[in-house]
């Protein structure tokens, strides 16, 4: 479709933390033969990442540099127009994403972001969907910490369960890592903009049509105490579930009925409390503008952990699936999630778009339903550890 463009792959954002990790990542494990550009607005800031990059890789001195501002569409159409891929890792998406999705929907250009806001996601369905569709561009948000272990990990999972029948899966998630300031201020905004989301969230399931034959939903879920963790699990309404649940509704292999429930792991009760405390006051306080700025004004753009504090993040999600009389234990585990693991998955997820034979598929697509077997083999070879812990007859 566009093999001919001058560039397999573009990154927007490079001049930020965890764009700057993304790119060092790219420097050194992207193929030797990858065409790919730096992209934004700031030259001078551009310069100075490539200069880094080329002192890890020194092919990257020649790397092109690209002008490109996230408020110039006919500019971004452009840049679009001469890629394979468009890698975004400018967020708040909802302040700056859009018209770059935009102009990949338009351009046929596959696209993939870090993005982990619910709000911004069902916009871009509504907006540029169909568009999508047409032109053959697959735009692929939550391609980080947020949902790529979830995601891909359900994925996993239900591949060791027998197939045509109905399925449950629950993910338990722990984790140990700095969150990203452009996390940080996702959140922040999200929990400010709770209205607008649920407008739009209403909107999409208006028009978003699910399959009539099979049946999707969520696990019935509760606080309560796992023995075999030894933790508490909370629900943990972020994206993740549904990003889970739409690749269910895409691929027929998740079973006639499927169910799923997200949950965090929490050691002790007292900090379960903490917890619920905690977000129910961010959640308070986002909607007072002069608290809102306030809590924005904690951490800046561009500020992050040192490489040491990075080397002791880590992460792992449990999952634990039932169907056809078989329950299997899984596990999806890696370093940092916040950061390190966080670009591992973007660029693994931009190479797997640029480079792999994938389905067929276009428009708005989860990670699995884009890339399925093609990115779980990338991550799996890039240091991501999918394993099988048990599998049994019930």
């Amino acid at each position: 479709m566009n093999a001919q463009r001058p560039y397999d792959l573009i990154l927007f954002g490079a001049t930020g933390y965890t764009g700057g990790l993304t790119a060092e990542y790219l420097a050194q494990h992207a193929p030797p033969e990858t065409r790919w550009a730096l992209a934004g607005r700031n030259r001078a800031k551009l310069e100075a990442v490539r200069a880094r990059l080329a002192a890890l890789n020194p092919a990257c001195a020649g790397l092109e540099l690209l002008a490109a501002d996230s408020s110039d569409a006919d500019g971004l159409l452009r840049l679009a127009q001469s890629a394979r891929v468009l890698v975004s890792t400018v967020g708040p998406y909802i302040l700056h994403g859009a018209p770059l999705v935009a102009a990949c929907a338009r351009a046929g250009t596959h696209y993939a972001d870090l993005t982990g806001e619910p709000e911004f996601v069902d916009r871009m369905w509504l907006a540029h969907h169909a568009e999508a569709e047409n032109s053959g561009a697959k735009l692929v948000h939550c391609c980080g910490f947020d949902s790529i272990p979830h995601d891909l990990g359900v994925y996993y999972t239900v591949q060791q369960l027998p197939p045509g029948v109905p399925l449950q899966v629950e993910g338990y998630v722990r984790a140990r890592g700095q969150f990203s300031a452009g996390t940080y201020h996702s959140a922040i905004n999200a929990f400010a903009r709770l209205r607008q989301y649920r407008q739009v969230r209403q909107e999409r399931r208006a028009r978003e049509r699910w399959p009539d034959e099979r049946r999707i939903g969520s696990t019935a879920q509760r606080i309560r105490y796992d023995r075999e963790l030894g933790c508490w699990l909370v629900p943990f309404p972020t994206i993740d579930p549904q990003v889970v649940r739409r690749s269910a509704a895409l691929l027929e292999r998740y079973g006639p009925d499927f169910r799923y429930g997200h949950y965090v792991q929490v050691k002790k009760f007292a900090n379960v409390a903490a917890l619920l405390g905690g977000a129910g006051a961010l959640l308070a306080l986002a909607q007072l503008p002069p608290a809102r700025r306030w809590l924005l004004g904690r951490k800046s753009s561009g500020e992050g952990p040192t490489p040491e504090q990075r080397a002791r993040g880590k992460f792992s999600v449990r999952f634990v699936g039932r169907g056809g009389g078989v329950r299997v234990v899984t596990e999806v585990s890696g370093g940092d999630p916040g950061y390190g693991e966080t670009a591992k998955m973007l660029c693994e997820s931009a190479l797997c778009l640029a480079f792999d034979p994938l389905p067929p598929r276009a428009g708005q697509l989860t990670p699995a339903a884009a890339m399925g077997e093609a990115l779980l083999a990338r991550l799996q070879r890039a240091g991501i550890r999918f394993e099988v812990l048990e599998n049994v007859r019930e």
